[in-house]
């Protein structure tokens, strides 16, 4: 039995209206925006898991966590939302979304910037992170989606 209820990881910023096959926003799959509020809890966890864990390696490339402690004292005390049952590296990319800008040293929010990164803007390699994000989804999405019949036949 599940312990907690997955939230919808919608942004209110769908793209799939207009035909993308993977959310810009959220960056789930066409069919798993349509088809959420039917889903059962362990559907939604499957979801949860594996954006969670695409964002995860996107930011963790390009960050590393040195205080996971005063991380989330920071998202706490700074008010910003963040699922607490995904790891710090999905936290962290939460305070960056909620304020990149006004980040003026990395450590005093218990994270670092890799040297490759070191002088982009937080504001920029948060959208770099974002679209890098999109772009593993998307490839997913070709990969699993768009191939169902791959691996029929083969035992």
């Amino acid at each position: 039995m599940l312990e907690r209820k997955v939230k919808t990881p919608c942004i209110g910023v769908c793209s799939t209206g207009i035909g993308d096959a993977v959310c810009r926003g959220c960056k789930r799959f066409c069919h798993e925006v349509i088809d959420w509020n039917s889903y059962s809890e362990e559907q939604k966890v499957v979801i949860d898991r594996r954006l969670s864990d695409f964002l995860s390696q996107c930011v963790s490339n390009k960050l590393r966590i040195t205080d996971r402690a005063l991380l989330q004292w920071q998202l706490r005390v700074q008010q910003v939302d963040y699922t607490e049952h995904h790891d710090e590296y999905c936290w962290v990319y939460s305070l960056l979304k909620a304020g990149s800008s006004q980040i003026e040293r990395s450590a005093d929010y218990g994270f670092e910037v890799d040297r490759r990164y070191a002088d982009t803007p937080l504001t920029e390699l948060r959208e770099i992170i974002d679209q890098e994000f999109y772009i593993l989804s998307e490839a997913h999405y070709q990969r699993y989606m768009m191939t169902p019949d791959l691996f029929a036949g083969q035992d």
